[in-house]
C-alpha cells in the first residue's frame, strides 16, 4: 500500500522555466523527481500546490507524492537534499499525509512576498532576488493604493493575456506593504491567484510610488478590466511564494 508523503520546499527559481515539467529547459518539479528516483528508484510525479513562472522564488512551496512507506523521514531528506544541493533546491520538511491529500486543491490560501529594493546603486547581495527600482518611491502612496486589492474584485486588467483561469474573479484576504531600510515589502494572501497577477499589482503600486499614476487611475483601471491598460508587470526576480496553508 503506498502513503502520500507533503514536502515543503524553497528554491531560487532564476535559472529555471518556472515549476512545472517544461520540454524545453528545466524546471523544478523535474529536479525533484529526479533526486525522488535516484533516492527511491522508481520513477515519481510530483504535484505541486500551483505554479511559479520562471525565475520565481519560493520559502514555502507546498507538494505531494505517492510512494512506498518511508521508514526514516530524515534519512530519506537528507539522502533527497544530496542530490539536490547543487540545484538551489531544498526540502526542508516531509510529513506523512492522508491518502486524499491534495496539495494543489485542498490548499486554502496562498501567501506571496514582493521585494523591491528602492536604492540608487546595483544590487549585490540580492541580485536576482529583488526588483531595483532607483527612483525614490512614495511610500504612503504605495500604502493607500495597496487596501484596494483587498477584498473580492474582477482582477481581469491585472491578469496574463495566457491566463487560463475560467473567472478572473479572486479574493485577496491579505494585502500589506511595509518598508525596512531599503527594502520594501509586499505581501499578497489569497486561495489562488490568476497568472501574472501579483506582478501586475506590484507593476501598479511602482507606477503610483513613483508618480506616475494616481490612485484615482487604479480605481480605473479596476472599472476596465482591460489588460492592455495595466502597468507592465514587476520583473519575477522579487516574488517569492510565500507560504500555502490548508
Amino acid at each position: 500500500m503506498k502513503s502520500n508523503y507533503q514536502i515543503i520546499i524553497e528554491y531560487d527559481g532564476t535559472t529555471y522555466n518556472g515549476w512545472q515539467y517544461q520540454k524545453n529547459g528545466s524546471s523544478i518539479q523535474n529536479e525533484i523527481e529526479k533526486a525522488l528516483r535516484k533516492v527511491i528508484k522508481k520513477k515519481i510525479r510530483v504535484i505541486g500546490s500551483g505554479r511559479t513562472d520562471a525565475g520565481v522564488h519560493a520559502v514555502g512551496q507546498s507538494a505531494n507524492f505517492f510512494c512506498d512507506k518511508i521508514e526514516n523521514n530524515k534519512k530519506f531528506l537528507n539522502s533527497l537534499n544530496y542530490f539536490l544541493s547543487k540545484k538551489n533546491i531544498s526540502i526542508n520538511s516531509i510529513k506523512k499525509k492522508k491518502f486524499n491529500f491534495h496539495s494543489r486543491f485542498d490548499a486554502k490560501k496562498r501567501t506571496y512576498k514582493y521585494i523591491i529594493v528602492n536604492r540608487k546603486n546595483f544590487l549585490v547581495l540580492d541580485k536576482n532576488r529583488a526588483w531595483l527600482v532607483k527612483k525614490k518611491l512614495n511610500i504612503n502612496y504605495m500604502k493607500k493604493a495597496i487596501k484596494l486589492f483587498s477584498g473580492t474584485h474582477n482582477f481581469n486588467a491585472f491578469r496574463a493575456s495566457s491566463c487560463g483561469a475560467k473567472s478572473p474573479v479572486r479574493t485577496i484576504e491579505k494585502s500589506s506593504l511595509t518598508k525596512k531600510g531599503d527594502k520594501i515589502i509586499i505581501i499578497f494572501s489569497s486561495k489562488s491567484f490568476l497568472q501574472h497577477q501579483v506582478r501586475s499589482m506590484v507593476g501598479c503600486l511602482k507606477f503610483i510610488g513613483e508618480g506616475k499614476w494616481s490612485i484615482n487611475m487604479l480605481k480605473r483601471l479596476f472599472n476596465s478590466k482591460k489588460r492592455s491598460l495595466c502597468a507592465p508587470p514587476a520583473p519575477s526576480s522579487g516574488l517569492y511564494l510565500y507560504k500555502v496553508i490548508y
